[in-house]
């Protein structure tokens, strides 16, 4: 795909965000996360993020980077665009760049640097250097330490013409309006808030169309029927499966920290998909709480 197919497929359709398979002794796990995005990809995504933020990134040690990208890439629909985490400092940022590239990824997700806030010009460089180095098309996620000013992604996009995506994770709505009035359709906007379905309706309003979906790694008909009822301005649709699911969903994601992750590994092992337990320094559910998480889906599925 040309950058320009790459950024009209991502704002087609709904974003998966898969999980990372790791087996009983905490490696990552091949066949299981093939079997995974062979699952996903058969069901109409517009794009799957490989090693994302839901993906456990931050935990995917450097020697397994590359065996997750390219079993993503190999198991994955070829109409379906794999995208991968990239983050850390510039120079393991320029890096992973890189190798998603080798491995055959359409696109690169650029999280947040590691641990320091910086200045607007210093986000914009680190940005820069990534681009660089890649042909393929990048988003840049905006959320927690890093987020660039409308003015600031303005010239970031003018500087990078593969740049194609800004996601946000900040969910500031005077911002993305100012955004959407500075930057228009050169680039494709994300929404990227955990649990992105409760912000969908007044983002679509922004011309939002598209938002990454972490309940479509274990009921993906469900969270393709709430985004299209969300396309369809099915406002009905909307209010019951958000009082229904996704708020008593929320609910349970904010007990505990890292549950943004260990619910959604949790809702996989439900429905007979299993991705192991979540890497420290993440938690997984308790007994009681996967029992809460277990009577929704059986009231959804």
């Amino acid at each position: 795909m040309t950058l320009d197919e790459i950024k009209a497929r991502i704002g087609s359709g709904l974003l998966s965000f898969p999980v990372t398979d790791f087996d009983a002794a905490d490696e990552f796990d091949t066949d299981s996360y093939a079997a995974r995005l062979e699952w996903l990809s058969s069901y109409p995504a517009s794009g799957l993020f490989a090693a994302g933020g839901t993906g456990e990134f931050f935990s995917i040690g450097y020697d397994e980077y590359d065996a997750v990208i390219g079993t993503a890439v190999r198991h994955s629909s070829a109409d379906v665009p794999v995208l991968a985490g990239v983050g850390y400092g510039t120079r393991m940022a320029v890096d992973l760049a890189r190798r998603a590239e080798k491995a055959g990824a359409a696109g690169i997700l650029v999280l947040p640097h590691y641990l320091m806030f910086a200045e607007q010009d210093g986000i914009i460089a680190h940005m820069k250097a990534i681009c660089d180095v890649v042909g393929i098309g990048v988003i840049y996620y905006a959320r927690d330490n890093t987020r660039l000013t409308p003015e600031s992604l303005a010239r970031l996009a003018e500087m990078c013409p593969n740049l194609i995506g800004y996601k946000d994770g900040i969910g500031d709505l005077q911002l993305m309006v100012q955004i959407a009035s500075r930057i228009g359709d050169r680039l494709v906007h994300i929404g990227g808030l955990p649990t992105a379905e409760v912000f969908a309706q007044p983002y679509l309003e922004m011309g939002v169309t598209t938002y990454s979906s972490a309940v479509f790694n274990f009921m993906p008909e469900l969270a393709l029927r709430f985004y299209a009822a969300v396309r369809q301005r099915d406002n009905a649709t909307v209010q019951a499966l958000l009082k229904s699911f996704y708020l008593p969903l929320i609910a349970l994601r904010d007990r505990k920290r890292g549950y943004a992750v260990a619910m959604i590994k949790a809702g996989a092992e439900i429905v007979g998909r299993p991705a192991g337990k979540v890497r420290t320094p993440l938690t997984d559910l308790t007994a009681e709480e996967r029992e809460t998480l277990a009577g929704l889906i059986a009231a959804h599925s």
